[in-house]
């Protein structure tokens, strides 16, 4: 399939507004105490594309412009949607940054991606005026609560934008996916990305079939990530339907926001049937009217008791910021019961290799790659890692992508997901990379040595876990002191790191298997089989790991 032909969003958002202006087109479920649209909040195409228009004559007015990039950090406000395409028109790449990053987390993304204006929220004013400040005006801020009504409120951009008019092939957006080498790299996402990913969900079809303009679509995960952003926006605009999106999950309201907001389809993360199972029946979630949710990661023993509980099919997927495209056990029957993740589709060719890139047999795990077609292997795939043509090089060796996850395929094609190769913690959705958590701790004046690593976890699928050589023996020599040396190195990630990159659980080590390239063997640190949380000595902090308020 070939979506270059749609463009730019922007222009699918033009042909949204003609063929559906009254329709819906994103919505806010109402939340109480909320400090954005507590009382909820919706908009058509045509109210849309009217502040589009507005904010494109603004933007463009003050210089902005194709080969320009705009950070915004805006938790989840839905007028989001407005910048996102009113820049695209102008050829301005757009850099959703995490509102739980903290300072030094932002400015490294604004920084590293060169953005030249930041439009981020007033309560985060004092850290995006130490940026401005720290970057010498490289890249000025404005607020978003309070965007300016004219060019004249704006900082101008601080050089002119390149000629030329923005395509398919235009850079829309930058996303920051966690890495092994600590920092997030930036993948360069075009038009044609996005477009791809809309189409692939809106065509693959099966138990996925979805009408357009009728679609209302509930996604709770953040729009600065690639499952909302990259696959529910797209398709809703290239079929005229609805985006829900609340501020994030919650499982106590959850079937009340699907039956009030009207929905049809659900997306979601594993993580979120098991949660949802264990809540006490209650009315709503027999009233809904989804269809059907598109889920990665359900786990198999849950799968079966979810759809019948609560009628509501899960579909299995696999995806990846970097892919452009889905694969899906959408095909009835599903294999609900096992790993299944789907086949090879109109969109996407994947295959199991070994360690020397040879294509192993059937029932042989591998590591998984993907492509779009041996003649254009990368069309509709991520552009590359911004400033890290070397990892993108890497990643596209033999003309496959390499996704780092190992899996196996039946003698029917059917690929059955087995774990990450990479090392990479996936807790509540968030990808964390080992790396970056083992940089901040190994700067603590009494950590010797730290090697990060995934502990299971019942709610999260995985929670970090910090391995921690003492520097000073004295510093862990009873209960008391090791309780306290573990509080003392988690506030010092907590204060410096997103919250959820804090370590859950601390346990301190005599010393770290070392192989002989003088790196820790992280898999030789617990032997095959071994519950790191049983410990003995471990230590829980997952109850202080709460999503941080800001203030000043």
């Amino acid at each position: 399939m070939d979506a270059s032909h749609y463009g730019t969003l922007y222009q699918s958002l033009l042909k949204a507004v003609e063929r559906f202006p009254d329709n819906a087109a994103y919505s806010v479920p109402p939340m109480a105490g909320r400090s954005y649209h507590p009382a909820g909040w919706e908009v058509s195409w045509r109210q849309t594309f009217t502040e589009v228009e507005r904010m494109k004559a603004i933007y463009a007015k003050a210089g902005y412009g194709l080969g320009h990039r705009v950070a915004i950090l805006f938790e989840q406000r839905p007028e989001f949607v407005f910048h996102y395409y009113a820049l695209n028109a102008l050829g301005v790449s757009v850099v959703p940054i995490n509102p739980d990053y903290r300072r030094e987390e932002i400015h490294y993304v604004v920084e590293h991606s060169e953005s030249c204006l930041l439009v981020g929220v007033d309560r985060r004013a004092d850290d995006l005026k130490a940026i401005e400040a720290d970057l010498k005006g490289a890249c000025r801020h404005v607020s978003f609560d309070h965007f300016p009504m004219s060019a004249a409120d704006l900082p101008a951009a601080p050089a002119p934008a390149r000629a030329g008019t923005p395509d398919h092939e235009t850079e829309a957006a930058l996303l920051y996916t966690s890495g092994t080498t600590g920092k997030p790299k930036g993948c360069i996402l075009t038009n044609e990305y996005f477009h791809t990913f809309g189409e692939c969900y809106l065509k693959v079809g099966g138990a996925l079939t979805m009408h357009e303009g009728v679609e209302r679509l509930y996604n709770p995960l953040p729009l600065h990530h690639a499952n909302c952003l990259s696959i529910s926006m797209p398709a809703m605009l290239m079929s005229g339907g609805c985006l829900i999106f609340p501020d994030r999950f919650h499982a106590s309201t959850w079937w009340h926001d699907l039956v009030a907001s009207r929905a049809t389809v659900a997306q979601f993360q594993g993580v979120i049937p098991n949660i949802l199972l264990k809540l006490a029946e209650c009315p709503e979630e027999k009233q809904h009217k989804v269809r059907f949710a598109l889920c990665a990661g359900v786990e198999p023993s849950l799968h079966d008791v979810f759809e019948k509980r609560f009628n509501l099919p899960v579909v299995e997927m696999w995806s990846m910021t970097e892919a452009g495209r889905i694969i899906t056990d959408n095909i009835e029957p599903r294999s609900i019961h096992t790993r299944a993740f789907g086949r090879s589709n109109n969109w996407v060719e994947a295959r199991i290799i070994d360690d020397n890139g040879n294509e192993q047999p059937a029932n042989v795990p591998g590591e998984l790659v993907v492509r779009h077609s041996a003649a254009t292997p990368r069309k509709g795939f991520f552009s590359g890692y911004l400033k890290n043509e070397a990892a993108t090089d890497e990643a596209w060796q033999g003309g496959w992508f390499h996704t780092g996850d190992a899996a196996v395929r039946d003698e029917q094609g059917m690929l059955f997901f087995m774990d990450r190769k990479k090392n990479i913690i996936r807790r509540a959705g968030e990808n964390i990379a080992a790396a970056e958590i083992e940089a901040c701790l190994n700067a603590h004046e009494k950590a010797k040595q730290v090697a990060v690593l995934a502990a299971p976890d019942d709610v999260r699928e995985e929670e970090v876990m910090a391995c921690v050589v003492a520097r000073h023996p004295e510093d862990i020599a009873d209960d008391a002191k090791r309780a306290a040396l573990a509080q003392e190195l988690f506030d010092w990630c907590y204060e410096r790191m997103a919250y959820f990159k804090a370590p859950g659980w601390v346990l301190f080590v005599d010393s770290l298997p070392m192989g002989t390239s003088a790196k820790v063997q992280k898999i030789h640190i617990f032997p095959p089989g071994v519950d790191p949380r049983a410990q003995p000595g471990a230590i829980d902090l997952r109850a202080q790991k709460k999503q941080k308020k800001v203030t000043h």
